[in-house]
């Protein structure tokens, strides 16, 4: 089955049509919403509701973009929305939380000692904290670039700008992280390791 063909059941509403795409898209969705959300619950929770806005909104999709580009569209957006409703509620994450989410994520690949593993939670906090008072586009960029690995094309398409703005975008981000970090560790009194 070709994908106009695959399209045009999910506009019929098709059922198997809509389960092979959550089971096709699964995955990298969550994972999407997590690199925002850092909260494993939270962007389960979120897939769900990007699976259901594409469900309700299917007859909108033109066709102009792959159909996983679109989803990262959804997914991208539900994210921001979560995290304005959660700025507004007053509502933080703690470090706790924080750490334990990578942990469900990433499992060491050799085992650590205390010192070494506290040192790699709180670098991964930190980052997460500087992440977040990114601007907004800088934020999206960096996230789908670094943590999905997409390309600057699948970005630029999924954030409806040109390669070149996505190129800018990811630069300044880096720029901005490794300003923010290094005053953090200046602010501290210690040196960062690399950056």
């Amino acid at each position: 089955m070709d994908d106009s063909d695959f399209i045009q059941r999910l506009k019929d509403k098709d059922q198997s049509a809509f389960r092979t795409l959550v089971e096709t898209n699964q995955d990298r969705i969550v994972n999407t919403c997590f690199g925002f959300v850092q909260n494993r619950q939270d962007a389960e929770d979120l897939a769900q509701r990007v699976f259901m806005e594409a469900f309700r909104s299917i007859g909108k999709f033109r066709g102009d973009s792959q159909m996983a580009t679109w989803l990262y569209r959804i997914a991208v957006n539900q994210s921001l929305n979560r995290i304005k409703s959660t700025k507004r509620r007053g509502t933080t994450r703690s470090l706790e939380g924080l750490i334990q989410d990578r942990r469900e994520k990433e499992l060491p690949a050799a085992p650590e000692t205390a010192g070494a593993g506290l040192e790699r939670e709180e670098r991964m906090a930190l980052l997460q904290s500087v992440m977040k008072a990114l601007p907004k586009n800088q934020r999206i960029a960096l996230t789908l670039n670094k943590y999905e690995d997409l390309s600057y094309r699948e970005v630029a398409k999924i954030m409806e700008i040109s390669e070149s703005a996505v190129t800018a975008l990811i630069n300044r981000g880096k720029v901005n992280l490794r300003k923010r970090i290094l005053a953090h560790f200046e602010k501290s009194g210690n040196k960062p390791q690399s950056i």
